[in-house]
């Protein structure tokens, strides 16, 4: 037994309607051509994978998560948990993006076996994509049990039935998007069908669910940054749910409309999120008008106010070669606007003071205040 989707009340309801709106005007403005947002969707992306595995304890600083969620690897030799959780993590939100958009994807047991696999691959000692077989609990600050989960040998079958209603919520759609990947998310945290990485897999399984609708941009639509940032608000919302061991027939519904009002203050600030985005770009072109410098300076203002940036993302992204891009970044260094870190492989260019005085509040834009 799982557990159950909730009785949909009329105020819930009424949230979904208007959670329904405000992703609506989301996905009409990820849509809009603009230059500066793929610098925004790589800042967003990695604000939710920083967000979800700070849950469990890693972190590292916006401009270390940016770098390791755009295919950045931790360095070689470095035995830092920290860094491999986020780089892994970015990894299986990759595998995401790709079973998302696959015309022939189905939900199985190796789906997520896979995805726990990519996300906990450090952890070889945890072992990684395999079922736990034996006991589990989640300590509790005072030594207590804050969580005991079901017994190793009912695992399986459980996971058999969340995954079969997985299958089904596909195959029906006759629960709404957010409700599914909430239940989703309960079901596969309830289980905690693995030796560790269970939180994490949850909200990955969740971001599936979501992304499986075919928005595009689907990292502006997670919730994992907000909960990484409710973390206490998170975490109480399931213990409500859970009661302390596994208890399927408890009524899910506290939990679900803490995922929807989530789903509903991450919408607005990404919303707004654009907005300043948009407010910055028109700020950094005139910088750069001002001194009749390319346009394509703009980009690379653009990111390294984005949590930083390196020749190659520039590159990438402004569609020039490697000595136009070293020069274009000697240019914006002497004129007092970048920063340059870092030696060899390892440089990147950040924003300077100079040039976040000059935009003024809108040099935050990625800055989430969900």
């Amino acid at each position: 037994m799982i557990y159950a989707v909730p009785r949909i009340t009329k105020t819930l309801r009424g949230q979904l309607n208007e959670l329904d709106g405000l992703r609506d005007a989301l996905g009409d403005r990820v849509k809009t051509p603009a230059r500066w947002m793929g610098s925004l969707r790589r800042e967003v992306r990695a604000a939710s994978i920083e967000g979800s595995t700070s849950i469990e304890g890693f972190s590292v600083s916006p401009a270390e998560a940016l770098a390791l969620t755009s295919g950045g690897e931790p360095a070689a030799g470095q035995d830092d948990e920290n860094r491999y959780a986020v780089s892994c993590y970015a990894r299986a939100m990759d595998h995401v993006g790709t079973m998302a958009i696959d015309p022939v994807f189905g939900w199985s047991d190796r789906v997520i076996l896979d995805l726990h696999f990519d996300a906990c691959y450090f952890q070889r000692d945890r072992n990684p994509g395999l079922w736990r077989t034996g006991p589990i609990r989640v300590p509790a600050s005072d030594g207590t049990s804050a969580y005991v989960g079901p017994d190793g040998d009912d695992v399986v079958g459980l996971m058999d039935e969340v995954v079969e209603s997985l299958v089904e919520g596909e195959r029906h759609v006759d629960d709404h998007l957010v409700v599914r990947a909430a239940m989703a998310h309960l079901n596969v945290v309830s289980v905690h069908p693995f030796e560790d990485g269970n939180g994490r897999i949850s909200r990955i399984v969740q971001s599936l669910v979501l992304a499986r609708e075919g928005l595009a941009s689907p990292e502006f639509f997670s919730i994992e940054e907000y909960l990484g940032s409710h973390t206490r608000e998170y975490h109480a919302a399931l213990r409500e749910a859970q009661g302390g061991s596994y208890q399927p027939d408890r009524d899910a519904s506290g939990w679900v409309a803490f995922c929807v009002e989530a789903h509903i203050a991450q919408a607005r600030e990404r919303l707004a999120q654009i907005e300043r985005a948009a407010v910055r770009w028109g700020l950094l072109e005139e910088q750069v008008a001002q001194r009749g410098w390319p346009e394509r300076l703009v980009i690379a203002l653009e990111q390294s106010l984005a949590g930083g940036t390196s020749r190659a993302a520039y590159c990438d992204e402004a569609d020039v070669s490697a000595a136009t891009a070293s020069g274009d970044f000697r240019r914006l260094s002497d004129a007092g606007l970048v920063v340059q870190r870092g030696r060899g492989r390892n440089i990147t260019y950040v924003a300077a003071d100079e040039l976040r005085a000059r935009i003024g509040p809108s040099a935050s834009a990625g800055d989430s205040g969900a």
